[in-house]
């Protein structure tokens, strides 16, 4: 529960938070099951069963890394992502909160799971870059978690955990958020099913907008 005053930063999660990408995920994974003779996913399904280490939900999904590569599938995931998400928009808002929130001095930054210089170059190519401080991203392709990064993120911001807010889509987020000991918002819509979400038992909202109002308020 927040308790302090205003918030001084805030950490975004990039994947579903910023980006309106679950529904290219899912066309990409629909290809990858294909291939392999295995039952396709709906967004429903998909955000039922996403997690991280992300290894985890392909094996969900039927995926059999006895017989796979994971390092080759891991390629094979980001090279149809690339092209499944280009024409992929930040979710709705997005731009107008993060003006409101520069022009509140609220310094921000990005932490996700994807790669990070495919991260730099989306953030540039969305037109959002300059609004954040610091963008951390992982060295590699595999998504596996954000807590080192968030670590040396923390580190880097220089700010007690109480001033900070993350605001994610996923229980990882809440699980990173927990591990930093700053405050976690969670946005529904993403890749995580809301119910999901709740059970962290943070504040779940359904509209970005509201990151605002919330930054704004002691709570």
């Amino acid at each position: 529960v927040m308790k302090s005053g205003r918030m001084k930063h805030i950490i975004w999660d990039w994947n579903g938070t910023l980006l309106d990408d679950a529904q290219a995920c899912v066309e990409t994974l629909n290809i990858i099951l294909g291939k392999r003779k295995l039952p396709q996913v709906t967004l429903e399904k998909y955000r039922e069963i996403f997690d991280f280490p992300v290894k985890r939900y392909y094996e969900k999904l039927g995926i059999d890394f006895q017989v796979e590569n994971w390092d080759a599938m891991a390629r094979e995931f980001h090279d149809i992502y690339g092209e499944k998400s280009c024409d992929r928009r930040l979710r709705e808002g997005v731009v107008d909160v993060l003006k409101s929130l520069q022009a509140d001095a609220v310094s921000m930054s990005v932490l996700s799971a994807s790669e990070a210089r495919f991260l730099e170059d989306a953030l540039v190519k969305n037109g959002i870059r300059d609004y954040f401080q610091g963008v951390y991203g992982l060295m590699d392709i595999y998504a596996d978690s954000k807590h080192e990064a968030g670590r040396r993120l923390i580190a880097e911001i220089g700010l007690p955990p109480r001033d900070i807010l993350l605001v994610g889509d996923t229980t990882h987020d809440h699980e990173v958020a927990d591990e930093l000991k700053c405050h976690c918002l969670l946005l529904a819509g993403g890749h995580q099913a809301e119910n999901r979400l709740r059970k962290c038992g943070c504040r779940v909202i359904s509209d970005v907008a509201e990151v605002l109002e919330i930054s704004r308020l002691a709570l």
